[in-house]
């Protein structure tokens, strides 16, 4: 397996929309492996094909992710999800991979249905609330090129992404 690259906040890959994927092979799986891997490996609960300059329809969580006893970790692999039903709202802070050391709160629906595809094209459907949901929707963003900081008020993004654009020119 293999940490991949994960872009961040300015890069253009983060505001293209994903494409739907028709292929289910080996080399899906691979790039799943991969971008678990990545995840663990930044100490993520998400990651989005899209932050890693890849433009499919994936999406890795597991949000126990931060265990210390790696067999309490539950990887979910989702390809080419989309939320069928939301239901309420709540407000959670989150954070990126993609939008670095900056947090903000953040509303979302409270519990969601999902359908998805697996390895091999079988579709399912799961039904999710509490951090796998905002944690699917914030992924989900991504697929749409949507990051959570589009989330906030005109004025909180305007002054946020100067920020974040000022720092990768530093880091450049």
């Amino acid at each position: 397996m293999a940490i991949l690259n994960v872009y961040t906040f300015p890069d253009p890959v983060l505001k293209q929309t994903a494409k739907t994927i028709a292929t289910f092979d080996e080399e899906l799986q691979k790039l799943a492996d991969n971008m678990l891997d990545t995840m663990y490996g930044f100490n993520g609960i998400g990651l989005a094909a899209n932050q890693v300059g890849i433009l499919k329809r994936l999406v890795v969580i597991d949000i126990y992710s931060g265990e210390e006893d790696i067999s309490k970790r539950e990887p979910h692999i989702f390809v080419n999800p989309a939320i069928v039903e939301k239901k309420g709202e709540v407000i959670s802070e989150e954070g990126c991979l993609s939008v670095v050391e900056f947090n903000a709160e953040v509303k979302r629906s409270e519990s969601l249905t999902l359908e998805y595809q697996d390895f091999i094209g079988e579709l399912h459907q799961i039904q999710a609330d509490g951090l796998l949901a905002i944690c699917l929707q914030h992924e989900l963003d991504h697929l749409d090129g949507i990051l959570f900081i589009d989330h906030l008020s005109p004025l909180k993004q305007k002054i946020i992404k100067k920020k974040l654009t000022k720092q990768a020119k530093k880091s450049a």
